[in-house]
Parts: structure tokens; C-alpha cells; sequence
């Protein structure tokens, strides 16, 4: 299985590709097609979708990482690091 989340500056996460959208109980949500934008703000009528209500909330945020990613004791890129 591929995907492509691509996080749209003051916007959704818009997903392309190959993907499964499921509850945290693990029941399928059908997306209706292959590319959906998923709501980053909240408030959105459609959950888990976007339905552009981050416009008029003032919604914002960026398109990458705020913090750095979290390292994992003993994972090969923090071993090749410390060589």
C-alpha cells in the first residue's frame, strides 16, 4: 500500500494514492475516491474530511514539522549519527 499525505499550508492533509481510511475501532471509512483532504483544523461539518471551514476559522499551520522528529533508542539512523 502507497500513499502521498501532503500537508497544504493553513490547510488540510490532502491524501493520494493507495490507502485505507479507518476508525481508531478499525471499521473502514469509505473516502468516495482516491484523493481526499482530511481536516488538520477541527472544525469541519464532515469529519474526518475537509470542507474548507479552516478558511473561516483562521485556521494555520505550517507544511512541515514544527519540532524535530522523535529519535528511538538504538534505530540505525541514531547509531549512523554517533559513528
Amino acid at each position: 500500500m502507497t500513499a502521498m499525505i501532503i500537508p497544504y499550508e493553513d490547510g488540510p492533509l490532502v491524501v493520494r494514492g493507495d490507502f485505507e481510511l479507518r476508525t481508531p475501532e478499525g471499521a473502514a471509512i469509505d473516502p468516495g475516491r482516491g484523493t481526499v483532504a482530511l481536516c488538520r483544523c477541527g472544525k469541519s461539518a464532515i469529519k474526518p474530511f475537509c470542507d474548507g471551514t479552516h478558511r473561516l476559522v483562521g485556521f494555520r499551520a505550517g507544511t512541515g514539522r514544527d519540532t524535530p522528529a522523535p529519535r528511538i533508542e538504538g534505530s540505525p539512523d541514531r547509531e549512523h549519527r554517533a559513528a
